[in-house]
């Protein structure tokens, strides 16, 4: 084999293994039964956060009574933070009263007290070159 191409196909394959993302598992604790599904948006970009449409990545799963744990593959090194819900009647978003209060469970990563909407600062947390478990706590 060529010493030239033997150099660029390890390199190539160097960098590709520094470029790969890490696995994230996400639990949800509390939620309260199996009607409908889980949501789980994952943003990197602070004036994104809570417009689904505009994440990095969502997740979804079966609800069911307890804990739930969805998993996201392949994120890159960075900083993230999520939002979650129990989106319990399938219509694909976080209901509310009045435009601002949910009527259906929801989570921050970080799990902060928030009077108002969450900010994305409250609940960034970083991703670095290992797999990342969190716990986030479903709120009804």
């Amino acid at each position: 084999m060529n010493s030239h191409l033997f150099i660029f196909l390890f390199g190539a394959l160097g960098a590709g293994s520094v470029l790969a993302g890490q696995p994230l598992e996400v639990s949800l604790a509390g939620v309260q039964h199996a009607r409908g599904a889980v949501r789980v948006g994952l943003y990197e970009d602070p004036k994104t956060f809570r417009k689904e449409e505009r994440a990095f990545s969502v997740q979804q799963a079966p609800a069911a009574p307890g804990t739930v744990v969805v998993r996201f593959d392949n994120v890159p090194p960075g900083r993230y933070a999520i939002m979650a819900y129990h989106d319990e009647d399938g219509n694909g978003e976080l209901n509310r009263r009045l435009g601002m209060f949910p009527t259906e469970g929801y989570g921050l990563s970080n799990n902060p007290s928030v009077i108002g909407p969450p900010a994305f600062d409250d609940s960034a947390f970083e991703i670095a070159d290992t797999p990342r478990s969190i716990s986030i706590d479903v709120r009804y």
